[in-house]
């Protein structure tokens, strides 16, 4: 019993440390709050504030949280998670996300990894996982604890972001141990979802990436579950249990936040971008959009501008404090 106490504390020493490194490198990969894609599929965030809420489609992705706590929102269901578990989402899905613990001292810190299809599937087939039973109403999205060895082989990777030279080589085989250790979690289910599988859970995720192929066109029902070879009721059921939300619910998030996407870049007005997104009528566009973002869509742009040059000014003036108290430091 003592032999095995001491592994256990052992290994919580061997989280902590990993969960210090990883905040470290992250923090100065990312001085300023904001988001980087620091290689191809590999996201790093930083946020010294309560912030949110962000809007936006997902790829099948792998969350981990250094320092800090995010909440999720997918329809009305809410996933939270710390630094202490981990976010695996399995089919791209239209989420809200709020970062709801982050300071100064402690800004939120976090890394998202995109889970390739391509190279998910070989890991199941090796790990022999791909063919196990599978439940084919698991929702595309879960939190589970993370441990020592999962957490070890995500600070690998972001280690590698300093040896370029190595990146190319080595950052492929540690994304692959990421997969391969996460099918051995309690997640498996939902990690086959990103496989090319049979199935009807297949069928619900070629579904999705029809509708978010082709959002703006108007959908039924019976035609998409006329294309994924099941009757109405099965894929309307199917669908709901993996996105927790219908296929004409989950278009419409996919219209609006494209929408406020196009309204932030500036290209067009409201009515146009409504019309862009599939909306005939400007009136219809305008109450669908304030009903799932809280305002109407001027108003909300305006306020996210202003919230964004807030955070702009704030970090600047954080920097400049930082850069005041070194040469402060240098004088004496």
């Amino acid at each position: 019993m003592e032999s095995k106490s001491r592994l256990e504390e052992r290994e919580l020493d061997q989280a902590r440390a990993s969960r210090d490194e990883l905040a470290e490198r992250i923090a100065r990969h990312l001085p300023r709050d904001g988001s980087l894609e620091a290689a191809p599929g590999v996201f790093l965030y930083r946020f010294s504030s309560p912030t949110g809420p962000f809007y936006g489609v997902t790829d099948p992705s792998f969350c981990v949280i250094a320092q800090g706590v995010k909440e999720v929102l997918l329809g009305k269901e809410r996933y939270r998670y710390d630094e202490g578990r981990y976010l695996l989402v399995s089919v791209g899905l239209p989420l809200v996300g709020s970062v709801v613990e982050a300071s100064l001292d402690r800004p939120y810190l976090a890394v998202r990894i995109v889970l390739d299809p391509g190279m998910v599937t070989p890991v199941l087939i090796e790990a022999g996982v791909l063919a196990s039973q599978m439940d084919d109403g698991v929702k595309a999205i879960a939190v589970s604890r993370i441990d020592a060895s999962l957490l070890d082989a995500v600070v690998r990777l972001i280690r590698l972001l300093d040896a370029r030279g190595d990146y190319g080589v080595l950052a492929p085989l540690v994304v692959r141990e990421i997969a391969y250790r996460l099918t051995h979690g309690e997640q498996a289910g939902r990690l086959r979802q990103i496989a090319v599988l049979s199935g009807r859970a297949h069928r619900i995720a070629r579904a999705i990436e029809l509708l978010r192929k082709d959002y703006r066109k108007p959908i039924r029902v019976a035609d998409l579950a006329r294309q994924a070879g099941m009757s109405v009721s099965s894929f309307h059921h199917d669908f709901k249990a993996v996105t927790a939300m219908s296929p004409l619910q989950f278009q419409k998030q996919l219209r609006l936040q494209e929408a406020r996407r196009l309204l932030l870049a500036g290209d067009v007005d409201a009515a146009r971008a409504g019309y862009r997104v599939g909306y005939e009528e400007a009136s219809h566009f305008s109450r669908e959009y304030k009903k799932l973002f809280g305002e109407p869509p001027i108003r909300d742009v305006e306020r996210m501008r202003g919230a964004a040059e807030l955070l702009a000014d704030s970090s600047l003036r954080r920097g400049g404090r930082r850069l005041d108290r070194v040469s402060r430091g240098a004088r004496t």
